[in-house]
């Protein structure tokens, strides 16, 4: 996944004139990326050695050109019927992946071994790292990147992005605990080893206010590593009048020294999330 791989250019060209696609060596591109992404060779985001990420933009643009390519075909699961440009995806027992009935995992999206999938959905783009439980009903959106160890509680959505090319998806790093009900969408980047309380919503503009200080401290964006972050809100003026509007309170660390389900435990119970 380095700016040498000979189909970058054939992408960059296809995306800015579709009739490229006629082309049977640029549908070949097209296809071999996602295969790629399918089989984990390639990732939508990495993390570069000093802890920051990479997007590659050029591999998003292939994941959008895939759907002018495939065909729509009629796949079978069992007893159920599928209707799509995109299959689900094969192989999971070989990959170690568990897939529990009602789970969908869709084919140019990669676990790892000993990712457990409940009755939730994985999208196209995505990267599931070894050991996460994606919960009941959880959502992991197109080029979301989670990490190793990672709880996606029951209903959970972790939003995709696709466009504009370039755009950061959704990156939860490892060991984080997501709780129940929350929504982390628009490239927000959730820290190694954070905690987000059950129903906490995070979008690019939420205010992430950490409080632990005698003055708060506000960013947006990003969450840092081994965060305990709840959902608050914050009064604001408007014409008609002051209206309490939605934000992410940090109040605490998760600690390093334990073991961190250990460390979890003790989390949940005395922050009350």
């Amino acid at each position: 996944m380095t700016m040498s791989d000979p189909r970058e250019a054939i992408i960059l060209a296809a995306f800015d004139d579709r009739e490229l696609l006629a082309d049977p060596d640029c549908q070949t591109a097209v296809t071999s990326i996602v295969d790629d992404l399918d089989r984990g060779a390639l990732r939508v985001a990495s993390q570069q050695d000093d802890g920051s990420w990479t997007v590659h933009g050029w591999v998003q643009m292939a994941v959008n050109l895939y759907f002018a390519v495939a065909p729509m075909e009629e796949h079978e699961a069992g007893p159920l019927d599928f209707h799509d440009k995109v299959p689900i995806k094969h192989g999971l027992a070989e990959a170690g992946v568990r897939v529990v009935p009602g789970g969908v995992v869709r084919y140019g999206s990669f676990c790892e071994r000993g990712v457990v999938v409940m009755p939730s959905f994985v999208n196209i783009g995505a990267y599931v790292g070894a050991g996460t439980m994606v919960d009941t009903w959880a959502t992991v959106g197109s080029c979301a990147q989670i990490g190793r160890g990672v709880h996606l509680s029951g209903g959970v959505g972790i939003g995709g992005v696709l466009e504009p090319p370039g755009a950061r998806p959704v990156i939860i790093e490892d060991e984080c605990f997501i709780g129940s009900r929350c929504i982390v969408v628009e490239g927000v980047h959730v820290g190694r080893g954070a905690v987000l309380g059950a129903n906490t919503v995070l979008t690019a503009s939420t205010p992430i206010i950490d409080v632990r200080g005698e003055e708060e401290v506000r960013t947006k964006g990003s969450v840092p590593p081994n965060a305990v972050v709840i959902p608050g809100t914050r009064p604001k003026e408007f014409p008609a009048g002051t209206y309490d509007l939605p934000c992410a309170l940090i109040i605490g660390e998760r600690t390093e020294s334990t073991d961190k389900k250990t460390s979890l435990n003790e989390t949940l119970r005395g922050f009350a999330v």
